[in-house]
């Protein structure tokens, strides 16, 4: 797992900062985006292994991140691991309508507050 690179784009910087901490005790290398545009921009500047993406954010929600990621000829590769605080609610919420759901290609889910041996779990099997 030495070396690989894993983006955490999240707008709550305590996340954020456990997430880092994480991989950094199992020598990955975390980069940090607080928002959506700018997480887009990081990928696209760093071309990470991995994308940890949260769903609710201020600027451009996780949903339309992992939908440009998807279809993003250098980023489309890129696993996608979405946590979320609303995945109990999301086929009864406007906010996230069931077939906008199901059209995400995203590689995992995870519900918030994240459990962290099995967040690292899958990210290792996703970059291994």
């Amino acid at each position: 797992m030495a070396g690989k690179r894993v983006l955490i784009i999240d707008d709550d910087p305590d996340l954020v900062e456990a997430v880092s901490m994480l991989l950094e005790t199992e020598g990955m290398e975390p980069l940090a985006a607080y928002g959506g545009i700018e997480g887009l921009e990081k990928a696209r500047q760093e071309s990470p292994d991995l994308i940890v993406l949260d769903v609710m954010m201020e600027d451009k929600d996780g949903f339309a991140v992992a939908k440009e990621v998807s279809k993003d000829q250098a980023l489309r590769d890129i696993p996608v691991i979405m946590l979320t605080a609303v995945a109990d609610h999301a086929m009864d919420s406007s906010y996230a309508p069931h077939s906008a759901i199901k059209s995400l290609e995203v590689d995992e889910w995870f519900d918030k507050p994240v459990d962290p041996a099995a967040l690292v779990k899958r990210i290792k099997e996703l970059v291994g």
